[in-house]
């Protein structure tokens, strides 16, 4: 039993040092843009903490932003689908499995973040993140590089 244990307790070691934390940063602002337009991953980051922070005055049921994050072919699609789903759901489709991760809609001054696991991520897949709040996300749009 003792073996049993330390084999658990050494396995759960070894793959905690595998296991790497990596935060990004993006900003909005009144204008409708992001402030960059490629975040980048490395591939052995196998959890991401995104914040959002809008850096304009303008509230959020007005001039709000958010991020989401969807394959590039699926992002057309996911942002109709938001617009529809509303402001109660941040304007985004409740229980869509093309939703990678997306934080909540928030207005000048305001910042949110958002933790996911990138284990659903390919390296060198093709991936777009963008604003949903309705008509925002033909321009508010950016790539997510992994890998």
């Amino acid at each position: 039993m003792f073996m049993r244990t330390v084999s658990v307790l050494a396995l759960l070691a070894s793959s905690s040092l595998h296991a790497r934390s990596c935060d990004l940063a993006i900003a909005s602002n009144d204008q409708m843009q992001f402030d960059t337009a490629t975040l980048e991953v490395p591939a052995d980051c196998t959890e991401v903490t995104l914040t959002l922070t809008h850096t304009g005055t303008i509230d959020a049921k007005t001039m709000g932003h958010n991020w989401v994050l969807t394959a590039t072919p699926a992002y057309r699609s996911v942002a109709i689908a938001g617009m529809k789903a509303g402001a109660e759901n941040d304007y985004v489709p409740t229980d869509d499995a093309r939703v990678i991760a997306h934080t909540k809609v928030v207005g000048g001054g305001e910042k949110t973040t958002v933790t996911f696991a990138t284990s659903g991520l390919v390296a060198g897949g093709d991936y777009t993140f963008f604003c949903s709040f309705p008509g925002h996300w033909g321009a508010m749009k950016g790539k997510l590089v992994f890998g």
